[in-house]
């Protein structure tokens, strides 16, 4: 295939990523057990259930439709601070894919740049604070890293970042959210929005592995 993925390739690719944190779900609820109240994979899972439904709408019939479509269906059914900011994600990420229409190893990285940032400025936080920011800020930097290798090398690339994240995020203490008030009790354990990026990019690997 081509490296790139034109709009029904990346519904297929969100609807991936949906089916997949749907399937995850006592994996973050356990996640989310340990340091939180244990509602984050039931959050995720409604949000991804509702980007399910979203994704066969008229909408999501371009790149930057089926990102936006995910955000939207995220930020409107997920609830807390989990649709507040992963809706952000997709939604600001969409905009990368707004001039060329589809998806290719450069326009990648600038989605999770741009979805970053839109989660910085939305969450208040910065990396090292055990959050998802301690995913996605690595996995953007590796997915930057490796533009001009191809799609599925940046994907993989930044699935890796994540996964380092999510452990690196073991050893932080939770400043922010419901962890917060666990503090030195929160080390050793990840945090279950970093999880949940690394499986998102997982799912987005897997599919580009053979685009």
């Amino acid at each position: 295939m081509t490296g790139t993925l034109d709009a029904s390739a990346v519904r297929d690719m969100m609807r991936a990523v949906a089916q997949s944190l749907i399937d995850q779900t006592d994996v973050l609820t356990n996640a989310d057990l340990t340091i939180g109240d244990g509602d984050h994979g039931v959050g995720m899972r409604r949000g991804f259930e509702a980007a399910l439904i979203a994704l066969e709408a008229e909408e999501a019939a371009s790149a930057e439709g089926a990102f936006k479509a995910v955000g939207t269906a995220i930020l409107s059914n997920t609830g807390g601070a989990a649709g507040a900011v992963f809706g952000t994600l997709f939604r600001a990420g969409s905009k990368a894919f707004a001039a060329s229409g589809v998806i290719d190893d450069a326009s990648f990285a600038t989605a999770l740049e741009e979805g970053l940032a839109a989660v910085l400025k939305r969450g208040g936080v910065t990396e090292g604070q055990k959050t998802m920011v301690d995913a996605l800020a690595p996995a953007s930097r590796a997915a930057r890293a490796a533009v001009g290798q191809g799609l599925a090398a940046v994907t993989a690339a930044a699935t890796q970042g994540a996964l380092d994240g999510v452990e690196a995020s073991k050893a932080m203490i939770a400043t922010t959210g419901k962890a917060r008030s666990l503090g030195e009790r929160s080390i050793g354990h990840p945090d279950p929005g970093a999880i949940s990026v690394s499986l998102i990019l997982k799912a987005m690997q897997d599919f580009t592995a053979g685009a």
